[in-house]
């Protein structure tokens, strides 16, 4: 696989044709895209709510009315849309629930090496939460590792995509009820197959150069 030819090729659409659907295979792989993407410290400080149906599409469609009305069609006319969730809080439980998950995938050799990664674990969450106190900048940076891990693995899948910031956080937040749950909607990733009227995808990719972005050492 040339992975530099997705990466090329991938842009953001602007359009959706809205009679396509994705196959339950892709959408299996669209979802172990998001479980699987990196983190620091394996933190996963995320959750993604996944909505195919007209009607949980317009559930989500209703952060990009009034000043975001320009969003609207995409997230109406794609085949599905998946709303970036970053955790409200990295608190000391659910750092146990990811070290007790670690441990029954295998990852401790012995419990010196389960304390020793909750102990290097820990150290930076604390550090987030109570020295620096960016532990919700920290987290949504990890959440937009999970963003780019999606956009580049929908290309590969040949399936068009669209990040959308522009929603009411507090419209999206009460709809799907993400304070009681602990959460917070970062953004919105349109999945889909693009129609003819997407103009974006007959206007080239750019760009700048690679020596004005790159250094060599």
């Amino acid at each position: 696989m040339n992975i530099a030819h997705y990466a090329q090729t991938r842009y953001t659409t602007k359009a959706f044709d809205p009679g396509f659907r994705l196959s339950a295979g892709q959408i299996e792989q669209i979802e172990t895209l998001l479980r699987h993407s990196p983190s620091s410290t394996n933190s996963q400080p995320w959750h993604f709510f996944i909505a195919g149906s007209d009607e949980s599409k317009a559930r989500v469609a209703k952060a990009t009315a009034d000043g975001y009305a320009f969003n609207q069609a995409k997230v109406l006319n794609a085949s599905h849309v998946v709303v970036f969730c970053t955790r409200a809080a990295l608190d000391d439980a659910y750092l146990r629930t990811l070290l007790d998950q670690e441990e029954r995938d295998g990852r401790f050799a012995s419990p010196e090496a389960r304390a020793g990664q909750h102990k290097g674990r820990s150290h930076f969450a604390d550090m987030h939460r109570f020295e620096l106190r960016d532990a919700p900048h920290w987290m949504e940076k990890q959440v937009y590792l999970a963003v780019g891990t999606l956009l580049l693995g929908a290309a590969a899948l040949e399936i068009d995509a669209c990040p959308i910031e522009g929603f009411d956080q507090r419209t999206l937040g009460e709809e799907l009820g993400l304070r009681e749950k602990g959460l917070i909607a970062s953004v919105i990733v349109a999945l889909g197959r693009r129609s003819d009227e997407d103009f974006n995808a007959r206007l080239p990719k750019s760009r700048l150069p690679a020596e004005a972005v790159i250094t060599r050492l």
